[in-house]
C-alpha cells in the first residue's frame, strides 16, 4: 500500500507547487515570526520601542559604505529590521494579507526563494541608487516583490493585475511624499520579485519536471544577479575606503 500510494503522482499548483488540501501559509508565518523575533530583540537592548540604539540594529542596517567594507550580514539582515512597532505592524500586516495567496500558488520552497530575491533585489538597487552612508532597514523591499509576484500571477491566470497595480503605484507615490521611506529599496524588490515569479510561472514545455527545474534556474538567476549588483557595487566603493 505504502508502494501504490508513492506512486500516484501529487496535484500540483500552477508553479509546480504541491497542492494541499490545507493551506496554511506556514512559510508566511514563519517570516512574520522572524521580523517580530528580531524586533523584540532589538527593542530590548535598547530598552524600549525606539530601537536604532540597539548593538544588533546597529550592525544590521544597510549601509552601502559599511557593505563595501566587509559587512555583507547587513545585506539580508536589514530585511528584518524596523525602526518602531508602526514600521513592523504595517510591513508584518502586508506580508499577512499578500503573503499567503502567493504562497499558495508558488508553494512553500518557491513562495520562500522569491522572498529571498526580492529582499536581494532591494538590497541592489539601494547599494547603487540610495547615498552610500544612508541607512535602510525593513521587510518592505521584500514585500514589494511579493506584490509584484501577485500582479504576475493575476497576469498568468488571464485575470487582470489593476488592483495591484494601483496598489504599487499608491506605494510608490508615498515613497516619494514621506520622507525616510525607501523609494529604491521598496522598486528593486518589485522588480526582483516581479521577475522570479515570471520566470517560475512562464517557463512551460510538455515535461513538467523540466519546467519546474528551469523555474527554479530562473528564480537563481535573478539572484545571483541582485548579487552580481552587489558586490559590484561594493568594489566600486572600496576606493572611498581606502582614499578615506
Amino acid at each position: 500500500m505504502a508502494q501504490a500510494a508513492g506512486s500516484i503522482p501529487r496535484a500540483r499548483t500552477m508553479a509546480g507547487g504541491v497542492s494541499r488540501t490545507v493551506s496554511t501559509p506556514v512559510v508566511t508565518y514563519a517570516v512574520m515570526a522572524l521580523n517580530i523575533l528580531v524586533f523584540a530583540l532589538t527593542a530590548a537592548q535598547s530598552g524600549g520601542l525606539a530601537n536604532q540604539s540597539s548593538s544588533l540594529f546597529r550592525s544590521w542596517q544597510l549601509v552601502p559604505l559599511l557593505v563595501a567594507d566587509g559587512d555583507v550580514v547587513r545585506i539580508l539582515g536589514s530585511g528584518f529590521l524596523h525602526s518602531g512597532i508602526v514600521h513592523l505592524a504595517v510591513n508584518m500586516f502586508a506580508l499577512y494579507v499578500i503573503g499567503r495567496d502567493c504562497e499558495l500558488v508558488l508553494g512553500r520552497s518557491r513562495y520562500l526563494a522569491v522572498y529571498v530575491v526580492a529582499l536581494l533585489g532591494g538590497a541592489a538597487a539601494v547599494m547603487w541608487l540610495s547615498s552610500p552612508l544612508v541607512a535602510t532597514v525593513g521587510a518592505s523591499g521584500a514585500v514589494f516583490g511579493l506584490l509584484g509576484a501577485q500582479a504576475v500571477i493575476l497576469v498568468r491566470l488571464r485575470r487582470s493585475p489593476t488592483p495591484v497595480l494601483v496598489v504599487i503605484g499608491l506605494n510608490v507615490v508615498l515613497s516619494i511624499a514621506i520622507p525616510g521611506i525607501s523609494l529604491w529599496g521598496h522598486l528593486g524588490g518589485l522588480a526582483a520579485g516581479a521577475a522570479a515569479t515570471a520566470a517560475v510561472l512562464f517557463v512551460t514545455g510538455s515535461d513538467a519536471r523540466r519546467s519546474r527545474r528551469l523555474g527554479w534556474f530562473g528564480i537563481a538567476g535573478v539572484g545571483l544577479l541582485a548579487l552580481a549588483l552587489i558586490g559590484l557595487r561594493a568594489a566600486t566603493l572600496a576606493p572611498t575606503l581606502v582614499a578615506g
